[in-house]
């Protein structure tokens, strides 16, 4: 699919979700629907790639996950660390950076240096940088952000919109333009609140480990048929467009 290169998203947020359902479809283990998940997201950087987008971040797991079976969490974190290993190589070859982004503690300090490896062997990539968020929320991001803000002694009259959203995890990247949510959820479950605000929504009922060129490719479309207008609903009081 060929789109003008001013109509390709160059940030794109995606909730990952349908690995549970995927593999009950099957008659199978979560473990497997998950384990079909990354393959798919190994796939979907490959593809965002090509199609010219430069940043793709991923819900991988929630700080709401840990409410999960203690099985499906442990499955879970095993996981990381095998794709870790398995993908590591190629995403360094790929030209493919790494990020993790979200709350670091409560989680295994041989999870956390699979982690600081894979950003530190893929810092100097350009071709697309996958921020992976894992143990994050959205809300989380904005109290990690107030904190930050105290805990320097920023005076109220200094806190700007601007000035906030530099405390926030994804500071140094642009706020994404596309939110794609998988398997048929009408919602951002308490992802990226802050910078989803002007985010063009794209809900599919495609189940995450099936979401492949043609979904992409329907979602990019999707996106490039779209007037964004970023200032927000039509005025109620004087009927004209907030965004001029």
């Amino acid at each position: 699919m060929e789109l003008p290169v001013d109509k390709i998203p160059k940030h794109v947020a995606v909730v990952m979700d349908g690995n549970g359902r995927w593999a009950k479809n099957r008659y199978m283990p979560r473990f497997f629907g998950h384990k079909a998940g990354v393959d798919a997201l190994i796939r979907a950087i490959d593809l965002f790639a090509d199609r010219g987008v430069q940043h793709l971040t991923v819900f991988a797991f929630s700080s709401e996950n840990w409410k999960r079976p203690a099985d499906e969490v442990s499955g879970l974190f095993g996981l990381v660390m095998v794709a870790a290993a398995k993908y590591l190589e190629s995403m360094v070859s790929k030209g493919v950076r790494i990020r993790i982004i979200g709350n670091r503690e409560g989680v295994s300090e041989k999870l956390r240096a699979a982690w600081t490896q894979a950003e530190e062997a893929t810092a100097h990539n350009q071709r697309i940088t996958v921020s992976v968020a894992f143990n994050f929320g959205g809300r989380w991001d904005v109290v990690q952000a107030c904190r930050r803000a105290m805990a320097s002694g920023m005076p109220p009259d200094e806190m700007t919109e601007e000035a906030f959203a530099r405390l926030l995890v994804l500071s140094d990247v642009p706020d994404p333009d596309l939110f794609i949510r998988t398997g048929g959820e009408m919602r951002l479950s308490n992802f990226l609140l802050w910078q989803a605000a002007y985010a063009e929504m794209y809900f599919t009922d495609c189940l995450w480990p099936d979401f492949g060129a043609a979904e992409i490719d329907a979602a990019l479309a999707s996106f490039a048929s779209r007037d964004r207008r970023f200032g927000g609903a039509e005025s109620w009081a004087s009927g004209s467009d907030a965004s001029g």
